[in-house]
């Protein structure tokens, strides 16, 4: 996990463009207010920056390109796309641990539950629409569940919109690239050392070493450990390790190897469970309203001595550049990843309504036992071309990835229903019901759930192979236009075979699929430090998208089905403004639609006749309104539609009958009408920084009926840093300063994940 596609020796960062910042009730818009938008008019006077305080640093993006993405031709002011880069400083300064913490910075972005075909681990919501597939390391796709970590990342950038151009088979809605840490051309040692609260421990280690005339070396190392604030039980431990060597710092030929690993053992939560509103018939009186129930934050469901989550993951990359007399430059990347993701998790189940019927719970064990190996080689062409007076910046390139998936669950002697009534009825709670079933509002995590558990002989191999080839290219006609156009081919296929067993049939599923992506982008420039665009964007999402360890799986009724593709429109602006542009303002408006969504046509299967539409504003701004004073945020508002869910049953299993489905002109799950942040950060003196943070959302619907949701939040966050010298600084983090109880996972229609409490952590960071 450790390239940075970047020829220079010097790591950079760019902030250029933010999508975010419009109006939102009460507090949140008053802090907005006050903290970012009068200080644009109200600069105060420079003062030189400490470099033992974390700061937001601002690069002019009209003088560069996005750092991990040599599939962007043009720079970040004049790219044709909503891209919001977090930079290290500010996943430093806010206190970030890994990649959802990260990501809490960029508002359009929610984080799903995991449920029974929903695996554990980062699950991403972009613009409305499931991007778990959508994870880029070093722009290489990041196959596997993960829960990720952060300590070798520099920088996580958000591409938002269609994105098949750029990675092939991918959501709507986005993905996310991180990119890592690689050797340096000079030395330094830096450690970092944290304590706090809720068993908060955490140690980190960054040192880099020339070890020849022009090659260095560099190791990332961490530990940490730490319960979730407010919620019992839950917690866990990681560790993880990343070296990497740099060979040709300055030559025309470069070698990056580098290999990462990481491993943690944990917890998992089981969230608080929806108060039921479906109960029918004489219980109706019961129904609930939709939103979890108030009961206790600590409130856990799991087992202690059952539930478990163990990860593990190892990634090898070789990246090999040359730069050709002529200014072209090839490149090679060779990538074997592997991870693992183990787990006995809890989750609260609802759906024979147990919650409102009985005020009980049924420990319902989500479990999973899956290794995917990958292996990725991407072989690339860029450079400049003049022609007729004409400026072509490209990338082109060819693309072979394989994917396999081996995946199986846990089997449980006894079994986990109710031993009372034979299912997962629970209408009753305790010993009885061998601790199967539990109270609603009081249950004990330590219960003595004593069985054996095995692993299922229901195996499920998964192989998924891509062929691809792509090509960009910025058109420069003058100082003021430009054009901005990609492609991707790619031949996808995918097959699903799972081993019979004495209860259940083998199954065998193939899709062999071939798609075109695209993206164009006109652009006009007003000014040098600017850039107005309207640009046109492609996304195709096959079946088995997920290579057979997500929600979007490939089965025998989807298997013949066509890509659901998506386009998207979208008019937008870029400046730097302020002095030596450390300021930038970012907006757009865009419609995604996607036209032929997966859903149950009349006559019961499953076909593309489906639509949703998203219609959006993003608005956004990042850098320094003065030396002292730096901001990061943003606004997104989306309009989510289902325009056209098909069709379900509304007679019996036995005589079905297919109408409209009711739920049509219903919003997205998981997608806040509106959300934003901010951070903000204020040196008092050379020594003393202050920092302050927001994140703000409405409310979001668990389900495409809409009776199931979560209430909307606001939360602010705060830091301290003193340098003790320059080698040594203080840094406090109190997040969740108020204490609120909100919830930030919600995409399962049984549970909503319970958001952590307050903590407070200090940290030195210490330079040697």
């Amino acid at each position: 996990m450790t390239i940075k596609n970047n020829d220079s020796a010097t790591p950079t960062s760019f902030i250029t463009s933010r999508k975010h910042a419009r109006t939102l009730p009460g507090p949140t818009l008053a802090v907005l207010a006050s903290l970012a938008l009068p200080a644009v008019a109200h600069a105060g006077p420079d003062v030189a920056p400490d470099p033992t305080i974390p700061s937001v640093q601002v690069t002019g993006a009209n003088q560069q390109q996005a750092s991990a993405n040599d599939k962007f031709t043009a720079p970040l002011l004049d790219t044709p796309k909503s891209i919001t880069v977090v930079p290290a400083d500010v996943i430093a300064q806010t206190g970030a641990t890994s990649l959802t913490d990260a990501l809490r910075t960029v508002p359009g972005i929610t984080i799903g539950a995991a449920e029974g075909g929903n695996p554990v681990g980062d699950n991403l919501f972009i613009r409305g629409y499931n991007a778990q597939t959508d994870t880029y390391i070093d722009g290489i796709r990041d196959s596997g569940s993960q829960s990720r970590e952060i300590f070798d990342v520099e920088q996580v950038e958000v591409v938002k919109g269609p994105n098949s151009a750029y990675g092939g088979r991918s959501s709507a809605g986005g993905g996310v690239n991180l990119v890592t840490k690689t050797a340096q051309a000079y030395d330094f040692n830096h450690a970092g050392i944290g304590i706090g609260s809720d068993k908060y421990r955490r140690l980190t280690g960054d040192i880099n070493r020339n070890i020849g005339s022009d090659s260095a070396f560099r190791l990332n190392v961490m530990a940490h450990e730490a319960d979730v604030p407010g919620r019992a039980v839950v917690g866990g431990k990681r560790w993880g390790i990343a070296p990497t060597v740099t060979f040709g710092l300055t030559g025309p030929t470069r070698a990056i190897v580098s290999v990462y690993h990481m491993t943690s053992h944990e917890i998992p939560d089981t969230g608080i469970p929806f108060n039921n509103p479906v109960t029918t018939g004489l219980n109706v009186a019961k129904n609930g309203n939709g939103e979890p129930f108030a009961v206790d934050r600590s409130t856990f469901y799991g087992l202690a001595n059952r539930d478990f989550r163990d990860t593990k993951s190892d990634i090898a990359t070789v990246d090999l550049r040359h730069r050709l007399a002529n200014g072209i430059t090839l490149r090679n990347v060779t990538r074997y990843g592997k991870s693992n993701n183990d787990y006995v998790w809890t989750q609260p189940d609802d759906s024979k309504g147990n919650t409102v019927l009985y005020g009980t719970v049924w420990r319902r064990a989500n479990t999973r036992v899956t290794e995917t190996r990958t292996a990725t080689n991407v072989t690339s062409l860029s450079g400049n071309l003049d022609t007729a007076g004409v400026r072509h910046t490209y990338n082109a390139g060819i693309e072979f990835d394989r994917e396999t998936t081996d995946r199986a669950a846990y089997v449980f002697t006894p079994g986990t229903n109710n031993p009372l009534t034979g299912t997962f009825t629970c209408p009753t709670s305790g010993s009885t019901t061998l601790y199967n079933c539990t109270t609603l509002a009081d249950p004990n995590p330590y219960d003595p759930w004593a069985y054996t558990r095995t692993v299922s002989g229901a195996l499920t191999h998964v192989n998924t192979k891509t062929k691809s080839a792509y090509a960009f290219d910025t058109i420069e006609f003058n100082k003021q236009w430009q054009l901005n156009v990609g492609g991707r081919y790619d031949d996808f296929q995918s097959t699903l075979n799972t081993l019979p067993t004495a209860t259940t049939a083998a199954v065998q599923a193939d899709v062999d699929s071939n798609f075109w992506s695209w993206q164009t982008g006109l652009v006009y420039k007003p000014a040098t430090n600017g850039s107005i665009y309207l640009a046109y964007a492609t996304s195709a999402t096959p079946p088995g998208n997920d290579g057979g360890d997500g929600l979007d799986a490939l089965t025998v009724a989807v298997q013949n089905l066509q890509p659901q593709r998506s386009k998207n429109i979208e008019l937008g602006t870029k400046w730097d403004v302020m002095p030596g542009g450390r300021l930038s303002l970012t907006a757009a408006v865009f419609k995604s639609t996607m036209n032929n969504a997966r859903v149950t046509s009349p006559d019961g299967t499953v076909q593309n006749v489906g639509r949703k539409e998203v219609r959006g504003v993003e608005l956004g701004f990042s850098g320094k309104l003065s030396s002292q004073w730096s901001v990061f945020g943003g606004y997104t508002y989306l309009d989510a539609e289902i325009a056209d869910n098909g069709y379900l049953n509304v007679g019996t299993t036995a005589a079905p009958v297919y109408a409209a489905s009711p739920y049509n002109g219903n919003r997205f799950p998981a997608t806040p009408k509106h959300s934003a942040s901010l951070w903000t950060t204020y040196a008092v003196t050379k020594d003393l920084t202050f920092g302050m943070g927001l994140n703000s959302m409405s409310m979001l619907y668990a389900n495409v009926n809409n009776n199931k949701w979560a209430p909307g939040y606001t939360r602010f966050d705060a830091m301290a840093t003193y340098a003790l010298n320059q080698d040594v600084s203080l840094q406090l983090n109190v997040q969740n300063l108020t204490d609120k109880l909100y919830f930030d996972k919600v995409s399962s229609p049984h549970y909503a994940g319970v958001a952590p409490g307050r903590s407070a952590t200090l940290s030195a960071n210490v330079r040697f």
